[in-house]
């Protein structure tokens, strides 16, 4: 029988509940050793595993370096899924860029590292957030009037070495909502659709509801051929991802372009929205264990 781990992190303030978790574990233990485990547990033999998934480590983005590094020694002894190559790529969302680069719509980005002058729009409304970040923290939506405000926040983001990125806020969002379409083993899953997370005049250190207004969605055939291209862009190829989430929202042309591509520890929606995937989900893992 497989041992598995499904990695998670340790409970804390701006960390939200994993309510996946539990029903993915006991859907896996009708055949295989499951167990859930905190990626920063010193005490795990990872070698002891035969299969090791990400499932919501949701405090990488504030301690990217360390993941990577303990995904890296984790890989060196077992299995890890996705392969630390792919998050090395999907942790820094300059990946963006690739993306559109290999002629995938994505929404257009710009990057403003600690030292660089910063460039923010002066003609439309627009949105500060994180290189590498998750759950909406340190987000921020403004209008051209807010620059100060927007200023405070990259040097607070600079302060601690973090790279923002800085996009156009799509209108499209507070009528469409965002799109997620969501893949397991290869194959289409399930999708959804929620609402705005970033509202005006909201600080972009207020911890946000990153899902909001989930509902079931069908994705359409250009939501869907946008998410396949997303994926025949990643580096290696789809072929090496377990899992995938891609977030699409409407651009201004009203055609789907890619907000995220989400390769680490993308929420799947199974307790809120999608429970009957479970079985799916816990089939594709037992079949990319060894």
């Amino acid at each position: 029988m497989s041992r598995i781990a499904l990695v998670t992190c340790r409970p804390g303030p701006e960390i939200s509940v994993d309510r996946d978790l539990p029903l993915l574990v006991a859907e896996l233990r009708r055949g295989a050793d499951a167990v859930a485990v905190a990626w920063d547990d010193p005490d795990v033999d990872w070698a002891a595993f035969d299969l090791v998934v990400l499932r919501s480590t949701w405090d990488y983005s504030w301690r990217r370096a360390e993941f990577l590094r303990w995904a890296a020694r984790c890989a060196a002894v077992t299995r890890l899924a996705n392969p630390v190559d792919v998050l090395r790529w999907n942790t820094d969302k300059r990946y963006l860029g690739e993306l559109a680069t290999a002629g995938v719509p994505t929404v257009p980005t710009a990057y403003i590292a600690p030292g660089e002058t910063p460039d923010l729009p002066d003609d439309r409304a627009y949105v500060v957030k994180p290189a590498s970040g998750a759950g909406a923290r340190y987000a921020a939506r403004y209008t051209p009037g807010e620059r100060d405000t927007a200023l405070r926040q990259l040097v607070h983001m600079h302060a601690e070495g973090l790279t923002a990125m800085v996009q156009p806020y799509i209108d499209g969002i507070d009528i469409s909502g965002e799109r997620a379409v969501l893949f397991y083993g290869g194959q289409f899953l399930h999708s959804v659709r929620k609402g705005a997370v970033l509202a005006p005049g909201v600080a972009f250190d207020t911890r946000k509801l990153a899902h909001p207004a989930l509902e079931p969605w069908q994705p359409t055939d250009a939501e869907h051929a946008v998410a396949e291209r997303a994926l025949a862009a990643v580096p290696g190829g789809p072929e090496q991802l377990l899992y995938a989430r891609v977030d699409l929202v409407d651009g201004p042309d009203g055609q789907p372009c890619v907000m995220e591509l989400e390769l680490v520890e993308p929420n799947l929606f199974l307790a809120a929205v999608h429970p009957g995937s479970l079985p799916a989900v816990a089939e594709a893992i037992l079949k990319a264990a060894p």
